[in-house]
């Protein structure tokens, strides 16, 4: 029997967008193959959904979110007294050392902007937020500098299968952060 009322059923969607993603990576990613796997008729996806780019950028803000909290929940990053660099390089352990298939999910939607543009104002946005964040603890230009180091530090990761260095990490950190007051 069809539901008539399913006030969940976008998120539905957008939660089940992210499985296949997971699962199947983006080239597995469809309407038809999202409907499956969130239990819904094909039409709900195209009706919530018109394209795909906006399943995606739905799928890249909800993954970045996961993120986003655990910045906030490390409240040391905007605490004066704390070191942002050891903050820094203790977030990111943290991060990749959870549920991997997170973490490349939100890589693997964050780097489709290179050929979806409109992925390119949510990956961006992922980037101002966590830079407006730290420019609380140094310039604006260093917490750009910063953001990048963490995006080249957790690709590097993810795509050499090399073991998180969290020294490593807080010393390229402290570098950046040298001269800053």
């Amino acid at each position: 029997m069809a539901r008539r009322y399913d006030p969940d059923r976008r998120q539905r969607i957008i939660d089940a967008a992210i499985r296949v993603v997971g699962e199947k990576g983006l080239a597995g990613l469809s309407h038809r193959t999202v409907a499956a796997e969130a239990d819904v008729p094909l039409g709900s996806t195209t009706y919530h959904f018109t394209t795909l780019d906006e399943l995606m950028v739905a799928a890249l803000r909800q993954a970045a979110e996961g993120f986003g909290k655990a910045v906030a929940a490390r409240g040391d990053l905007s605490d004066p007294r704390t070191d942002v660099a050891a903050d820094l390089a203790g977030l990111l352990g943290e991060w990749l050392a959870g549920e991997r298939t997170g973490v490349e999910l939100e890589y693997e939607l964050y780097l489709a902007a290179l050929r979806r543009p409109a992925l390119r104002p949510v990956a961006a946005e992922c980037a101002d937020d966590l830079a407006a964040v730290l420019a609380h603890r140094t310039d604006p230009v260093t917490a750009r500098a910063l953001v990048a180091l963490m995006d080249g530090i957790c690709l590097q990761v993810l795509l050499t299968d090399t073991p998180y260095d969290e020294g490593f990490a807080r010393e390229m950190f402290s570098r950046v952060m040298a001269g800053v007051r």
